[in-house]
């Protein structure tokens, strides 16, 4: 039978309940969640443990991001009446205390495995095939047979065919996030190619750190999927601390000092000490085995259904590298859901309601269907779109920040399809907007929700209030 095989010495095998392949918070959270249900469960990890989301994502862009923000808070003192020089931003300083807290996170991943009774091996682990409903699984020279299968192996940087890119590589001037992450020295001219989320923040942060930024995107906005008013504000405000950005361009050549780009028919030519690729990442499913029990794949992703499982029994994808949707926080939920489902629970991934953050400096925060797609669907509704001015905390603690709050609400303006900001502290209570969303609110039960006073979160109140009562 096609995917079934015969192992021999299976005394020699390890067997457990569920073997883990990949150590990123989709793959971790998972293990632990199982080990803490009393499976024996096996992680494995052939880079490090919390993956690029913890090593060289989320997590450390987010330090960075924060050593830039207290710098630029720096250059608008006087007008919160402070006097005296800007701050200036020492990068080996700030790469230290990132490297620190990153460490710091990593221990803390290992040691919720030790507390779960979780086997982590710091390997490269494959699939070698399957047989009687077992998963076989090789780790160096051991074998291991499973019950279950949860694959969370992520993702890695598109590299597009881009004259030099290859060259770039080699002589360390062509840098992916994780390189960017690492850098010692405050490039005095960067080059970012992609104004994707990545992107954006790299861009915001060098430069905050001082350097002289471009970003080139192919797309006629930034931001990628973000609403395309929200898209704009953001280019504006970027602009207008300086970050130069080229849209509807393209990359054709990187060189050791330059970059050279076609937009509207000609080209430009921008000097660059490095450059910086962003332009996406593809789900990891390469060198993995896979192809040893015929997993079901579509367009460079592991097809899933709604329980994160694949085509094959006990085989479940999770994160990234189902492609479904490609957030740290949706990995967390589809291991959950997995899990249960291993464990004969009934539970159901949803995707209507998850919140997506830009870092930037104003945030950009979404959750749910932007008007492009309300139209394009052909779903009538109701925008409500306010300045964060309404929020008294956001007049005492910000100097002229773009912001916007904008909130979409279906026809009869009793239900809220959609919620777009752009602002401090958006990232802190998207997930208000997301509970709507998830629990099918009506408007009068978003109006019952009390919202503590001053906070930035009283804008979604003052932007719900402006509709008319539905009793």
């Amino acid at each position: 039978m096609p995917g079934q095989m015969k192992m021999e010495n299976e005394s020699d095998q390890i067997t457990v309940d569920l073997f883990v392949l990949g150590g990123g918070p989709g793959g971790y959270f998972a293990a632990g969640l199982a080990g803490q249900e009393g499976l024996n469960v096996v992680l494995a990890e052939k880079n490090k443990i919390g993956g690029v989301c913890l090593n060289e994502g989320c997590i450390p862009s987010k330090s960075l991001l924060h050593s830039a923000k207290i710098c630029s808070h720096s250059k608008d003192a006087l007008e919160y009446g402070i006097t005296g020089a800007p701050l200036v931003l020492d990068q080996k300083a700030v790469i230290k205390r990132k490297n620190k807290i990153v460490n710091t996170l990593v221990q803390g991943v290992k040691m919720q495995m030790r507390q779960g009774h979780v086997t982590v091996l710091e390997d490269e682990a494959r699939v070698v095939g399957r047989s009687n409903g077992r998963i076989h699984l090789s780790v160096s020279d051991q074998l291991y047979t499973a019950t279950n299968l949860i694959i969370a192996t992520g993702s890695i940087p598109i590299i597009p065919p881009i004259q030099g890119i290859d060259d770039g590589i080699a002589k360390g001037y062509l840098l992916t996030n994780r390189e960017a992450l690492d850098l010692q020295v405050i490039p005095q001219r960067l080059v970012v190619i992609g104004g994707g989320a990545i992107g954006l923040e790299m861009a915001s942060y060098y430069h905050s750190a001082g350097s002289d930024v471009i970003v080139i995107e192919m797309l006629d906005h930034i931001g990628g999927a973000i609403d395309r008013t929200i898209a704009a504000l953001l280019q504006r405000s970027l602009e207008k601390k300086g970050i130069q950005i080229a849209l509807g361009a393209k990359a054709m050549e990187i060189h050791e000092d330059r970059v050279i780009y076609e937009q509207n028919g000609e080209t430009f030519t921008t000097q660059s000490d490095f450059v910086l690729l962003s332009v996406g990442r593809r789900p990891s499913i390469e060198n993995n085995g896979f192809e040893t029990i015929q997993l079901y794949t579509d367009k460079g992703r592991i097809v899933t259904d709604r329980q994160c499982r694949t085509n094959i029994p006990g085989v479940y994808a999770i994160g990234d590298v189902n492609g479904r949707c490609m957030l740290a926080h949706v990995a967390y939920r589809e291991a959950h859901v997995a899990v249960n489902t291993i464990l004969s629970r009934r539970d159901t991934m949803r995707y209507d309601a998850v919140p997506s953050v830009i870092y930037t400096q104003p945030e950009v925060a979404s959750v749910g269907m932007t008007e492009e797609e309300a139209k394009l669907k052909g779903i009538a509704y109701k925008k409500i779109s306010i300045p964060f001015q309404y929020s008294g905390r956001f007049m005492a603690e910000t100097a002229g920040e773009s912001s916007l709050c904008q909130m979409l609400f279906s026809a009869d303006q009793k239900y809220l399809i959609g919620c777009h900001l752009l602002g401090p502290y958006t990232s802190e209570f998207i997930t208000i907007a997301s509970v709507f969303i998830e629990k099918e609110m009506t408007v009068d039960e978003m109006k019952e929700i009390i919202f503590p006073h001053p906070t930035v979160s009283e804008v979604l109140r003052e932007a719900i209030f402006q509709l008319r009562a539905t009793n």
